[in-house]
């Protein structure tokens, strides 16, 4: 398994950003996918999370509104579509393909930096 993240840098307040993960490795319709982020000093939290098939989406309080996940299961892609950004996004975003009942566990990227500054 595989997770790759790009898409990360620094914007201005009010700016967009696009991040995508490709996956491999595994059968990446199969599964729900997931972003996270960690900020300096503080735990990692769910940002937004997408099922196998697209059709349902969740996302923290924080972002919504202003994220939207996607997923191309033809390309085993799924993006993060920021826009509205503010400071407080700033972090370090991961993808996750999480733990299933036959594999009892979680698969992360290396994650992409996200910087919101003026």
């Amino acid at each position: 398994v595989q997770l790759v993240e790009s898409g990360g840098g620094l914007v201005q307040p009010g700016g967009s950003l696009r991040l995508s993960c490709a996956a491999s490795g595994f059968t990446f319709s199969s599964y729900g996918m997931s972003w996270y982020r960690q900020a300096p000093g503080k735990e990692r939290e769910l940002v937004a999370a997408i099922t196998s098939s697209g059709s349902s989406t969740n996302y923290a309080d924080s972002v919504k509104g202003r994220f939207t996940i996607s997923r191309d299961n033809a390309k085993n892609t799924v993006s993060l579509q920021m826009n509205s950004l503010k400071p407080e996004d700033t972090a370090v975003y991961y993808c996750k393909r999480p733990r299933t009942i036959a594999v009892n566990r979680d698969y992360w990227g290396q994650g992409t930096q996200v910087t919101v500054s003026s």
